[in-house]
């Protein structure tokens, strides 16, 4: 798997990931990263993450955790070293696709709102 791919997050920014061997070097690098898996319209994401130290493979346990249900799930990566980029970024791609392993901070704030109603 070497593709890039074009991820669009609801600014209407278009971010390019490319996809990670796991047995590979990784450096100490700070990187946004998803979890996808192919489906008929594409790219699916399941979780979209990032870090300071892409090295950590901070990604690991969100990984294997999602590959108890889809086993062809795949992590993609796209480094950014400055860290209000990579929160703006990943926001932006939680905000358009609604990753089913990232909290729903719409949904969070909804019900937060209706506490205490009866």
């Amino acid at each position: 798997m070497s593709r890039q791919i074009d991820v669009a997050g609801k600014s209407g920014a278009r971010y390019r990931y490319a996809p990670l061997d796991e047995d590979r070097f990784l450096a100490p690098s700070g990187a946004n990263y998803l979890i996808g898996e192919d489906s008929e319209d594409g790219l699916k994401i399941i979780y979209a993450g990032e870090t300071e130290n892409l090295s950590n493979r901070p990604w690991q346990a969100a990984l294997d955790e999602a590959r108890r249900d889809r086993a062809a799930a795949y992590i993609l990566t796209r480094l950014n070293v400055t860290r209000s980029i990579r929160v703006s970024e990943q926001a932006d791609i939680v905000a358009q696709h609604a990753p089913p392993m990232n909290p729903n901070p719409a949904a969070d704030n909804a019900s937060a709102e209706g506490e205490g109603e009866p």
